[in-house]
């Protein structure tokens, strides 16, 4: 017979329905009372993974919806706001019969929960596209044809052309000629956008850490260039460096 510590460290194992449910079938009559909590656990496990189907399923929508224009490419762009960087902006086309479990907007998940799904999308994915616009040219056309310019890179380098896009409430001028959907909050109700959120989100934060390494008096590792408070008093204190935009922050030098 298996020890308790033995069982447990079995369960901190298990991730899949079927890995916990072989659990439960393997201990449920277990009359030990630590036994019958780990397998308490298991169920709960596979009543939330139940939840999270339902939930990825209805982010599925607008993916089904336009299943005739597939392959469909889902586009997001992360550093609109802050005051140092590029503005970068991500396109991925998803697999059509494969639903990605936990995808959601970036800024509701976790740094290890994105970086997670950054591996599986990466790895799953048809195709993803990149683009970014440095803070000199955002200086030098302002910040939405900067977020439209990268959105547009980031299709172009896609393996695979898309034949419909699902943008997060825009419509790129650039990309006339590609049916555009363009969905309000679409980040957090299509799989596709919230993957290209994740996407792009995970791979500017990694810029901004290396770019802390640069410039450490900023800070960029934390505060990713937006506005905090610790990033504005850099600012006053040492000045502008050369990823800063000058056109954000006029009110702080």
């Amino acid at each position: 017979m298996k020890s308790l510590t033995e069982i447990r460290a079995l369960f901190n194992t298990l991730e899949s329905e079927q890995e916990l449910n072989a659990f439960i079938d393997e201990f449920g009559s277990d009359g030990r009372v630590g036994v019958g909590r780990l397998t308490d656990k298991a169920r709960k496990k596979i009543t939330d993974i139940d939840k999270e189907k339902a939930r990825t399923h209805n982010m599925y929508h607008y993916e089904r919806e336009n299943i005739a224009f597939s392959p469909l490419c889902g586009i997001d762009e992360v550093g609109r706001g802050p005051l140092a960087g590029p503005v970068y902006a991500a396109a991925v086309i998803l697999p059509q019969h494969n639903e990605l479990l936990y995808l959601n907007d970036s800024k509701q998940l976790s740094e290890k929960r994105r970086e997670e799904l950054y591996d599986v999308i990466m790895e799953k994915a048809i195709a993803v596209g990149i683009g970014h616009v440095s803070p000199q040219r955002i200086d030098e056309i302002n910040i939405l044809q900067a977020t439209y310019e990268a959105m547009t890179m980031a299709v172009k380098s896609l393996m695979v052309s898309p034949k419909a896009l699902l943008i997060d409430a825009v419509h790129i001028p650039q990309l006339e000629e590609i049916r555009q959907i363009s969905i309000v909050k679409g980040d957090t109700k299509s799989a596709s956008i919230a993957a290209a959120s994740i996407i792009a989100k995970v791979t500017r934060d990694r810029v901004m850490k290396d770019l802390s390494d640069r410039y450490p008096q900023y800070n960029f590792a934390s505060n990713k260039g937006y506005g905090s408070q610790e990033h504005i008093e850099a600012i006053k204190k040492f000045g502008l460096c050369e990823i800063h935009r000058r056109s954000f922050t006029g009110n702080f030098v």
